[in-house]
């Protein structure tokens, strides 16, 4: 057997399902009663960050609920190991690098831009009403936002009816709430100026009044301070817009509970994004000293909280068996992210990632490889699932669930994993691409990590105290053997290395125009 011939063999092994693809059917039909979907999108929650995964000096019990009777996945994947990409990926069923999304500064453009197909545009076909809370960090506005104006196009021109927003993250200016186009509670006498270039003079920095500091935090994060906490990018003006990070979890929780309420007797979308457990982590009062971790620890209570709350309140609304909820994580985890909130010093036995090597930017299988779970009383088949899913998944599986036909072109890299979304038990992709500062591919129990040369690492990256997983030479593991990927067995399986980076090559190829 030639080696063209046994690369064509391997090749010829890869299977994947069309979007089209119905792989089995619900236990009801869904047509007549179209089912709210809620999806939990928390950030930088690891593998085993959830007592339902084995986390320790933590406790969740609500999410745990959500696992005990929903499905609760071992080898679900968010598409990328930073935020800003899969975020993308999520909402328009592609891949980030077609694009070219990368973490974004606190003013970068939409990034989703209006013409193109999104999940919530994909919602508002079958008549839902559609809405995102919370983290957005997507961009807004074509790249010179005036903040005491209509901030636009933003989510609304995308497919939401309705947003509330931090407009970018926790760490990075501007440090205010936006409500679909407008900041809130914006004073116009006091209008609100951001730069990432130039501070403000007369403005407190944290790199030049340490003593106002809560947190110490690095060069990066030493920007405009706000809150006691220093911040990534420079504002002045808007004072009474500035938000109080203590009050995230009874803001953003109370404007999900607004909607739903609002829309009990219409179809729903409601994309809840959290801000948790991403730096600067601040918690309310209440949820200090609920872990044994420290601010990191506590921000995971409080996200267990929240995600209480919205689930209580589905059920006082009588909503909760008619409304699949998804809940996960945008990438894996990371410790000291630019604050010093005690998070490795307290961590004890807790071990984020669970077996998996890496976190949050890593290329090995903990950047992405996430908690998962699905829930949706009386119509879920529960259990523990090891198919392999990735969240670009998501929208034609959800999709299919309510009948929605999706046009050429339409969520490129989507596949319809609808069956394995509510059934432990049923299968879903055979193979997967990641995203992190290289791309990687799994094939099975196979994971390939395409070769990065040393002058396309960016510097940054080794202030982070993770394994990245990046390398000049290829990388080839086998999971079922080596779930820690400690073990390089590319040079023993060339023809397996060539096949995975050639499967990758027609991934970029495709539509690449």
């Amino acid at each position: 057997m030639n080696k063209l011939f046994s690369i064509l063999l391997i090749l010829s092994m890869f299977s994947c399902k069309s979007k089209e693809q119905d792989n089995g059917a619900l236990q009801s039909d869904v047509s007549n009663t179209p089912p709210n979907v809620v999806i939990f999108y928390v950030d930088d929650l690891g593998y085993a960050d959830l007592s339902s995964y084995g986390a320790s000096g933590v406790k969740t019990p609500n999410v745990d609920r959500l696992a005990n009777n929903g499905v609760k996945f071992t080898d679900a994947h968010s598409s990328a190991a930073t935020c800003t990409p899969s975020r993308y990926s999520l909402l328009t069923g592609q891949y980030a690098f077609r694009n070219k999304a990368v973490i974004l500064p606190g003013d970068a453009p939409l990034l989703i831009r209006p013409e193109t197909p999104t999940l919530p545009k994909m919602f508002k076909k079958a008549g839902y009403k559609t809405a995102v809370v919370g983290k957005w960090h997507l961009g807004l506005g074509n790249g010179d936002v005036n903040w005491n104006g209509q901030v636009k196009p933003g989510p609304l021109e995308i497919g939401f009816d309705y947003s509330f927003l931090l407009p970018a993250t926790g760490d990075r200016t501007p440090t205010v709430y936006l409500e679909n186009h407008n900041v809130v509670n914006l004073n116009l006498n006091d209008s609100l100026k951001v730069s990432y270039e130039t501070p403000f003079s007369n403005e407190p920095l944290g790199v030049t009044h340490p003593e106002l500091l809560r947190q110490k935090a690095d060069l990066q994060h030493s920007q405009a301070l706000v809150n006691g906490i220093s911040r990534i990018g420079y504002q002045t003006g808007g004072k009474e817009a500035m938000w109080v990070d203590e009050e995230f979890p009874d803001v953003f929780t109370g404007k999900a509970i607004d909607f739903m309420r609002n829309n009990k007797d219409n179809p729903f979308f409601l994309f809840f994004s959290f801000h948790d457990i991403h730096v600067p982590r601040v918690p309310n009062e209440r949820f200090i000293g609920k872990s044994t971790m420290g601010p990191r620890g506590d921000a995971i209570v409080q996200m267990d909280w929240m995600t209480g709350q919205i689930i209580k309140e589905l059920e006082n609304l009588s909503l909760d068996k008619n409304t699949l909820v998804i809940f996960t994580s945008d990438n894996g985890p990371v410790l000291d992210d630019g604050y010093a909130d005690l998070a490795e010093e307290k961590l004890g036995g807790h071990t984020p990632s669970g077996p998996f090597r890496g976190g949050k930017y890593s290329a090995y299988e903990a950047g992405t490889r996430v908690p998962m779970i699905t829930y949706w009383p009386e119509k879920i088949q529960p259990g523990e699932s090891s198919a392999l899913i990735s969240q670009t998944d998501y929208y034609a599986s959800l999709a299919s669930l309510i009948n929605v036909s999706l046009q050429e072109g339409e969520a490129l890299d989507s596949e319809n994993v609808k069956q394995a979304i509510v059934d432990a038990k049923a299968p879903a992709r055979n193979i997967m691409l990641e995203e992190s500062f290289t791309l990687s591919l799994r094939k099975g129990n196979w994971k390939y990590i395409a070769p990065l040369g040393e002058k396309d690492t960016p510097e940054w990256l080794s202030n982070k105290k993770i394994e990245m997983g990046l390398s000049p030479v290829p990388q080839l593991y086998d999971l079922s053997k080596d779930i820690g990927e400690q073990s390089n067995i590319a040079s023993l399986n060339k023809e397996i290395v060539e096949a995975l980076q050639a499967k990758i090559d027609s991934i970029v190829i495709l539509n690449s125009d």
